[in-house]
């Protein structure tokens, strides 16, 4: 009887109130959620660690969720049920999400269909869970918003996190001139082996005059900019005529001066997938689908946590010397 009354719940993260990594609590006796109309229920094997989750977390970003709430948006598992007016998927089927509406730190996750894409048998579910956020955030900051075209330069900063190799795979199957940062040795191969041409160690005192080197008197078409409360104003130094940061990530305010924009005609365009479209997302899918059956796009997963370490985790993703690809909870 007892095992018959446990069997509709499961293990999740829960935040009840907005703080540090402690205010994450994995709690054993929540119910398993219900899929509604065009919705699915995932059984959850990975799920990836995004910085804006740490964010939403804090209580400082833009957006904050109702309390309490559970984290998590890429989310890689095997549908165990589907909704009223699903077709495109069934029990047993192997996906991963670009969002869900329950949360991703838990044994089950509810997700809208639309959000849901197929995991080809090329990648197992941590893998998975490093798709959704990286890859669909880095086609967005290239192509939607960056207007990238082959023959092109993009200077990744921070190249070595989720979002970076995913761009530095993207731009270098779409024939850009890739350049990357990155703070360890470690993490330079790895930028070098996700498909950039050159790599800079960006502690060292004088990068920037070594990127200045590198590129000449052209500078770069586009920067991906992950730390732009670091790194804006030395961008706009770098930058080709008509070049464009795409701000990805930032922890902060910056001084710049507007002059630097107007030498060049550069551009300053900040990078949002919560705001894509509808038909955008569906691009990025293509694009991202695409990519995995081709053989190119191949997520590098990181450092790898239990559920019952999620804090550590989100204490990790922020103050770890040097990103080494996706960071992935395992359930």
């Amino acid at each position: 009887i007892a095992m018959a009354a446990t069997r509709n719940v499961m293990r999740a993260v829960r935040v009840f109130e907005f703080g540090g990594p402690e205010v994450l609590k994995l709690q054993s006796d929540v119910l398993i959620p219900s899929p509604k109309e065009n919705q699915v229920l995932i059984k959850v094997h990975a799920c990836g660690v995004n910085p804006v989750e740490t964010y939403i977390r804090s209580g400082t970003y833009a957006r904050k969720p109702a309390l309490p709430y559970t984290p998590g948006t890429d989310v890689a598992g095997v549908i165990e049920r589907v909704g009223e007016h699903v077709t495109a998927f069934k029990k047993g089927d192997r996906v991963f999400t670009l969002d869900t509406v329950s949360g991703g730190y838990a044994d089950y996750a509810v997700a809208a269909a639309n959000r849901v894409f197929p995991l080809s048998d090329k990648l197992d579910f941590r893998q998975g869970a490093a798709v959704g956020i990286p890859y669909f955030t880095a086609y967005r900051a290239l192509f939607q918003k960056g207007r990238a075209k082959a023959g092109e330069s993009v200077l990744v900063h921070g190249a070595s996190g989720g979002v970076g190799i995913a761009t530095c795979q993207i731009a270098r199957a779409c024939g850009l001139k890739v350049l990357g940062t990155a703070g360890t040795e470690e993490g330079m191969n790895m930028v070098l082996r996700n498909g950039a041409h050159q790599v800079f160690n960006h502690r060292e005192a004088n990068y920037i005059d070594k990127i200045k080197e590198y590129t000449g008197m052209e500078g770069v078409d586009i920067i991906i900019e992950m730390l732009s409360n670091i790194n804006l104003a030395t961008d706009l130094q770098l930058l080709a005529c008509a070049g464009r940061v795409m701000v990805v990530g930032c922890r902060g305010s910056i001084e710049i001066n507007p002059r630097d924009t107007m030498s060049k005609e550069s551009s300053i365009i900040g990078v949002s997938l919560f705001l894509a479209t509808e038909e955008e997302r569906r691009e990025c899918a293509a694009a991202v689908l695409d990519g995995i059956e081709a053989g190119w796009l191949k997520p590098a997963v990181g450092s790898e946590y239990p559920l019952e370490k999620v804090a550590q985790a989100h204490q990790d993703i922020i103050d770890c010397g040097g990103a080494r690809g996706k960071m992935v909870l395992l359930l």
